[in-house]
């Protein structure tokens, strides 16, 4: 399905984004999907399972997969008509790096090129409209990034208008500034690190301004 040449009226518009099926990758608790009010059929994949009940506990409506959320996409993309992935960020995150390796004795690793492979595989595959979410990385992209919102970058085959968010001090922000940022009461759960759950969520606020530019796509 190519949206691009879809001469659609209005009324049209709105039936089809009622109806638009998306795929949320790498979903953790659902903080990019937290502010998605729209009627979509969502499927969501974290292979956390865990974490994952935790999201089906937020989102009861969502189809959810527990599993590989990298293979997922290799094996399902074509089903939907939007894709948000948000491959894991720790081994491209300047903070672990500049900090956690340079002064606190934290191992070096390898960066996680499974962001670079959905990045190229959703531009030359993907026929709908996609993101691709991470960290601002310690080195420079090697992928020129769409975007450049808060703290985050973004990949796109859309464009996605600019806007400012309030800073969410990530870095020292403790588990209740995290929860009221976010809109999650994790208090029931027992979790190895609530904290870093929280941070790993991207802003409700930044997601659904992405979700809010796929109309003007159309």
């Amino acid at each position: 399905m190519t949206w691009q040449h879809f001469p659609l009226c209005k009324y049209t518009q709105f039936r089809y984004l009622l109806g638009m099926k998306i795929l949320n990758l790498y979903a953790g608790i659902g903080g990019n999907r937290k502010l998605w009010s729209g009627k979509y059929e969502i499927t969501a994949v974290e292979l956390d399972s865990q974490i994952a009940h935790i999201y089906a506990d937020f989102f009861p409506q969502d189809n959810l997969i527990i599993g590989d959320a990298h293979q997922y996409l290799l094996e399902h993309f074509a089903e939907f008509d939007f894709i948000w992935s948000s491959p894991p960020c720790q081994s491209h995150s300047s903070f672990r790096h500049n900090i956690c390796v340079r002064y606190r004795g934290t191992k070096p690793e390898y960066p996680d090129m499974k962001l670079y492979q959905e990045i190229l595989f959703l531009k030359h595959h993907f026929k709908g409209l996609w993101v691709v979410e991470n960290v601002k990385p310690y080195y420079k992209p090697l992928i020129e990034p769409t975007k450049d919102l808060q703290r985050h970058l973004f990949w796109s085959n859309f464009e996605i208008a600019d806007m400012k968010f309030k800073r969410d001090k990530i870095r020292t922000s403790q588990i209740p500034q995290l929860s009221r940022l976010h809109g999650f009461d994790l208090s029931n759960y027992k979790l190895a690190n609530k904290r870093q759950v929280l941070r790993n969520c991207v802003l409700p606020e930044l997601g659904e301004h992405i979700i809010m530019q796929l109309p003007k796509q159309i």
